[in-house]
């Protein structure tokens, strides 16, 4: 039998290559480990130290995003006061529109002219007839008995006012948002303007939704909308609540509109005004980007500029030609009667006819006035001015004076002397608001 030659096994040589391998492993890893010590001989904590300092420098090389501010309220305070070092907000400069400001389509200068009684085609409406009256310029309900207020027309020179037309303004404001923002005096406008416009809409058809900071009457057959922003200062503050903003210290944000520009800026036709509650001593400011609570303080003119510009930037910034801007000047009000009429005693108290003549009052502050003019006129054709101020100053007697509702009992120290708690600022209804609306209505 034939024997066949045995295969000869590959094993030792497979088990030699592996027992290399292994070797060749341990040595690598041997020196690896040699290096490591000879380069980093340290403890573990200084191991973390070394990890925290390299994140430390990464986190330092980006740009995080800053915290927002906390928001200003009645409760905010600042931590100390330091002088006003001319800052400004940091907004994005931009060129004065090419020519002056727009001025009005018509040749007449309807802001010029004269009171005339006219109790045939005065007042618009009637004081009981309107339900959203308010109780602070209700003045008959009151009871003041002279109504003789009510029944004045404004006249300008040489031209006329175009008749008040309800339905037509409605149709101005088809598928629109009127929106008045502003202090208590805008709202009184924007009151006068919805009992101008209530009656003729269906009672199941018209809704007045009042809120906190945005308070709108809507038309739902126009799918129109009248409302009212209370923004007293413009810009953010710690007097935004429409109620409770009787404070000692006014605290402002010159470089923040967000709160009310977020309302705002959805309206089509809008109406501005500020002035009144510059005129009641110091502001604070504090920036949004100062973080330990350290206000400046500036005098209210001062103050009132940095809001202007801010507004002014925001319009420029963010304003399309299809939107209607109007601002309308300070409204005077009538608290020393020695002005209109020398040697007296008093103020609007009591005062039952308007002025004959040119009279300008000291609460009227032409500087002002003058820088308010100044920076609207930056803005070019973008910005409506209705001059409300010297038509106005003529009127008196249309001031609420003692007739209106008191949210505090008087004593009888002060019942004795009505004049110590006449309100001088605003303006009974129907009365000089109306007219403001009037020249409203014939610039639209």
């Amino acid at each position: 039998m034939q024997k066949w030659p045995k295969k000869k096994t590959q094993y030792p040589l497979i088990a030699l290559v592996f027992f290399i391998f292994i070797v060749f492993s341990i040595l690598y890893n041997e020196i690896n480990i040699q290096q490591i010590h000879s380069n980093h001989d340290s403890s573990p904590k200084e191991d973390e130290e070394e990890e925290e300092h390299r994140l430390f420098q990464s986190v330092e090389n980006r740009t995080l995003p800053r915290i927002p501010p906390v928001p200003l309220d009645k409760s905010s305070a600042c931590h100390s006061t330091v002088k006003y070092s001319g800052k400004r907000a940091e907004w994005d400069s931009f060129k004065p529109e090419a020519g002056d400001r727009r001025e009005m389509p018509e040749t007449c200068d309807y802001f010029s002219g004269e009171w005339v009684f006219d109790n045939s085609s005065h007042p618009l409406y009637q004081e009981s007839d309107c339900p959203y009256m308010s109780d602070q310029l209700a003045c008959h309900k009151h009871g003041r008995q002279d109504l003789e207020y009510q029944y004045w027309r404004w006249q300008p020179h040489n031209c006329n006012l175009k008749r008040w037309n309800v339905t037509e303004m409605w149709e101005k404001l088809r598928g629109k948002r009127l929106m008045f923002v502003g202090d208590s005096l805008n709202r009184g406008q924007w009151i006068s303007m919805v009992c101008l416009m209530q009656s003729v809409i269906p009672a199941d058809k018209k809704f007045m939704t009042p809120q906190a900071h945005l308070s709108i009457f809507s038309a739902q057959e126009y799918n129109a909308s009248i409302e009212f922003l209370w923004a007293p200062l413009l810009v953010e503050s710690n007097s935004d609540d429409p109620v409770d903003h009787r404070l000692s210290e006014r605290i402002l944000r010159p470089d923040s509109l967000l709160r009310h520009s977020s309302e705002w800026m959805h309206a089509d036709i809008l109406v501005f005004n500020s002035y009144l509650w510059w005129r009641q001593g110091p502001v604070k400011i504090l920036w949004s980007t100062e973080e330990n609570g350290v206000c400046e303080e500036i005098d209210g003119l001062g103050g009132m500029e940095l809001a202007m510009e801010a507004w002014a930037n925001w319009v420029d910034s963010n304003v399309d030609p299809k939107k209607k801007i109007f601002f309308v000047t300070m409204s005077p009000t009538h608290f020393t009667k020695g002005e209109w009429d020398p040697g007296s005693e008093g103020n609007c108290y009591n005062e039952k006819l308007p002025m004959n003549g040119t009279y300008w009052g000291v609460d009227s502050d032409l500087p002002t006035m003058q820088m308010v003019e100044r920076t609207i006129a930056r803005l070019g054709s973008k910005v409506n001015v209705l001059n409300i101020t010297q038509l106005s100053e003529y009127r008196k007697d249309g001031h609420p004076s003692i007739y209106r509702k008191f949210w505090e009992a008087l004593t009888t120290e002060r019942l004795a002397d009505p004049a110590s708690y006449s309100d001088c600022i605003h303006w009974c209804l129907p009365g000089v608001p109306d007219v403001w609306n009037e020249l409203l209505y014939q610039f639209l």
